[in-house]
């Protein structure tokens, strides 16, 4: 649990003396002021661009910000809490504050993870930490064991996605307090719940950046990501800052893992990657509990997630599979425009592929770039592969926000959501998909004036011919009504439908939980293979030390042949006899090495 034992290179820290050291890298300034209540402080320049200053007596939510030698005041870019916005007052945290509760948290294996995509702020109506609180008997009913909370690391305006963050030390003031962020935790923990969060190393958000005021040094000027200038990662300040981040996290807030995004974009000329170092500090530091970590990366590798010889994960833990869910997609609708034309040629091969080996692209050129993409994953076990039919991205950058329940239909859902779930991958599933959402998650934001007008023109401009797009009239980023369209709809649990929903899931993770993960704590890498595929239909198998997992799916519109697999049925949908009809699903059990 946080104490007052830790330190990192930037921001406020109580000291064993009880008082605060504040630190911040302003290399592009001679000097920097302290606003302590209402008084200016000088601080001590220490070094390389470094300023630092301990104040004794200095009470938990004290407000204070820099003041820059042309005396513009500016937050802590290390803040552990805001007063209100981005370009507001920091909060003096205490990390000594919150008690916790559930101190005899042990944590769960990695096999055991359902993991729920969870964005706070539309989660419930109040959209906050606290409120998210109440959900969590629901959850841990419905059979999910890990909640993935979208990042909350402060971003410019009250609403957004959180992947423009720019103060990446503290919660989202919208949200609640760094204490109520703890209590959601900590009250997971209670509920049997694991929490990871998704954060941001590859970019600044565009409102509240104040890093190249204070250090231009901080960026790359030849380095660009998709959403800005590329950060300098082989700068010691600058390292320091994004290094110790994921440590923060985890160690303050006593989390179970943390999604990094788009990692893909992390352009690093050290000696050793930023994430690779990453990786092993958090192994060093923290060895009381499982700590899992994923990442999200277009490029299909896998030096990252690398296993010993006794199974156990050195580095990261797994990879957000985008081609499982590229590959559903154009299976279950169609659809091949964008990055879909890499998956539009025989689909349910690619499916099958995914299922089998982790990726559909293991070195074979891509249609829509022209250049060989992935590395061969055949010898990854299924679980370093993170499952989902639909996420946050997939739905919310599309023009309407369409989930994929209202593009392929409900029948075909069920059998795409069954084979998710009954997969000997890492299953994910957002919000709201266990009882059959239909609520629409937009992109949105709460930026003004020049900046909001960049952001509604460059979205209308990005759904310009389109496929299934065209004419259509994109939802202004900007609008609260945009948002309040995005909260989930949580009087649907009380419908017939979905409480039908609701217990179709909840059969499917009851399947999982008793015959899936017993076999995955030993599950290896070469255990897939593809049976058959033909037009809307596929079948593919996993040998085990503990047995064979077999599993058959259509969702042709023609009855199938039942493919010999061996053992007891666990799971079936639209009992197939002879054959499987359309929209149905077979998931069958052997014990032993079955040949």
């Amino acid at each position: 649990m946080s104490s007052r034992t830790f330190t990192k290179s930037w921001g406020a820290e109580y000291t064993e003396a009880n008082g605060v050291r504040f630190r911040l890298w302003a290399s592009g300034h001679p000097r920097v002021m302290l606003r302590l209540a209402g008084e200016d402080k000088e601080m001590n320049a220490v070094g390389d661009g470094w300023f630092e200053l301990t104040v004794p007596g200095v009470a938990p939510g004290a407000e204070y910000q820099y003041v820059l030698p042309d005396g513009m005041a500016v937050p802590d870019p290390a803040s552990r809490a805001q007063k209100a916005d981005v370009n507001g007052p920091s909060l003096v945290v205490d990390p000594a504050h919150y008690a916790w509760q559930n101190t005899d948290w042990q944590g769960r294996a990695w096999e055991e993870s359902v993991v729920y995509e969870m964005h706070v702020g539309t989660f419930t109506p109040e959209g906050t930490f606290r409120a998210a609180i109440d959900k969590l008997p629901y959850l841990a009913q419905t059979g999910i064991t890990m909640i993935e909370v979208l990042p909350v690391s402060q971003f410019g305006g009250n609403r957004g996605w959180g992947y423009d963050g720019v103060l990446l030390y503290a919660p989202h003031a919208a949200y609640g307090s760094p204490d109520d962020f703890k209590a959601f935790i900590d009250a997971a923990h209670g509920h049997g719940l694991s929490v990871v969060l998704d954060i941001v190393l590859n970019h600044f958000g565009p409102e509240g950046n104040y890093l190249p005021l204070l250090s231009p040094e901080f960026f790359h000027k030849e380095r660009h990501t998709p959403w800005g200038a590329g950060i300098a990662y082989d700068v010691d300040a600058a390292r320091r800052y994004m290094l110790e981040a994921p440590l923060y996290w985890l160690e303050e807030y006593n989390l179970d893992g943390l999604r990094f995004d788009a990692i893909d974009q992390i352009e690093d000329t050290s000696e050793k990657h930023l994430l690779i170092e990453i990786a092993e500090r958090i192994r060093e530091r923290i060895t009381d509990r499982p700590v899992h970590l994923t990442t999200e990366d277009c490029r299909n590798v896998t030096f990252l997630h690398p296993r010993e010889k006794d199974g156990s994960v050195p580095l990261f833990t797994g990879e957000w599979n985008d081609d499982f869910h590229n590959a559903v997609h154009v299976f279950a609708t169609g659809e091949t425009h964008a990055y879909y034309q890499d998956f539009a040629r025989e689909p349910e091969k690619l499916v099958a592929r995914t299922l089998a080996e982790g990726f559909a692209y293991q070195g074979e050129v891509s249609v829509q770039s022209g250049e060989p993409r992935g590395v061969k994953s055949t010898d990854q076990p299924p679980t370093a592969f993170v499952d989902f039919i639909q996420n946050h991205d997939q739905t919310g950058n599309r023009a309407q926000g369409d989930r994929l329940i209202s593009l392929a239909g409900a029948e075909r859902t069920r059998v795409l959501l069954a084979m998710l779930l009954l997969s000997p991958h890492i299953p994910l599933l957002f919000m709201g998909e266990e009882y059959g959402e239909t609520r629409p998650f937009l992109f949105f934001t709460d930026f003004h004036g020049d900046l909001a007008k960049a952001v509604r023109e460059g979205r209308a401009k990005e759904f310009e011919g389109h496929a299934g797009h065209e004419g259509e009239s994109v939802p202004d980023p900007n609008a609260e009504q945009t948002f309040a369209r995005s909260k989930l709809d949580w009087q649907k649990l009380d419908t017939p439908e979905g409480e039908e929903w609701l217990a179709f899931t909840q059969a499917l993770l009851d399947v999982r939980k008793q015959y899936i993960v017993p076999l995955l704590a030993t599950a290896g890498g070469n255990s897939g293979k593809v049976v058959e595929t033909a037009e809307g239909y596929l079948a593919v198998s996993w040998r085990f030390p503990q047995g064979t997992l077999s599993m058959a799916l259509n969702i042709s519109d023609r009855h199938q042949p039942l493919p010999d697999q061996p053992g007891e049925t666990i799971y079936v949908w639209r009992s197939p006899a002879a054959d499987l009809p359309p929209d149905s699903i077979i998931v069958r059990l052997a014990p032993g090495d079955v040949s």
